[in-house]
């Protein structure tokens, strides 16, 4: 009984072991080599929505740093805790009713949002809809496409963020720099 209850302990343990985010997030190389499964599914991903693996992954670590259960703050009023302001959640802060839509065209009934494999397709979805709908490729563009949703996009909200446009720059040059790592990564 003690053999089995540590067996099932060690499980749990590493369970949680895995979804811990990667030690070298700036590195891609090094992310894939702490997580290789991390790599299969975004390679997966890459190769049914033909979105590159460092635009994707550049847009994760904006949105989560690689954190699976991050959820927007919750806002306070004295000591009461309040609703959050959005229902984003997990490792692509996808909210529900998109995350429903992602459901529904690609992703399956047990689809989660804080599971890495699902995560990263669901932003590689994301991405090809939003080079469908609003013809754009640069990994900025398809930040500004995922930060403020496509009708958004092509309302050109985002132009009257300065901060926005700061840090869809950032994600872009991120995704430079994960492609160049990417190409002197042994996998």
């Amino acid at each position: 009984m003690k053999h089995i209850l540590l067996v099932v302990l060690l499980g749990l343990l590493t369970g949680c072991a895995s979804k811990a985010p990667p030690s070298r997030p700036d590195n891609l190389c090094a992310i894939f080599k702490e997580k290789p499964s991390w790599y299969k599914a975004a390679r997966k991903a890459y190769k049914r929505w033909n979105i590159p693996i460092p635009t994707m992954m550049s847009i994760m670590f904006q949105e989560s740093s690689y954190r699976h259960d991050v959820r927007p703050p919750r806002p306070w009023f004295l000591f009461i805790p309040l609703p959050r302001r959005s229902s984003a959640y997990g490792y692509p802060q996808a909210q529900d009713g998109t995350w429903q839509m992602y459901l529904d065209a690609a992703g399956g009934w047990f689809a989660s949002r804080d599971d890495f494999d699902d995560a990263i397709d669901f932003i590689g979805w994301y991405s090809n809809m939003s080079r469908r709908r609003n013809k754009v490729y640069r990994a900025d563009h398809l930040y500004l496409n995922y930060h403020e949703g496509w009708g958004g996009y092509a309302r050109g909200s985002w132009r009257r963020k300065a901060w926005l446009k700061k840090v869809a720059f950032r994600v872009h040059n991120r995704a430079e720099r994960y492609a160049a790592q990417l190409k002197s990564c042994r996998l």
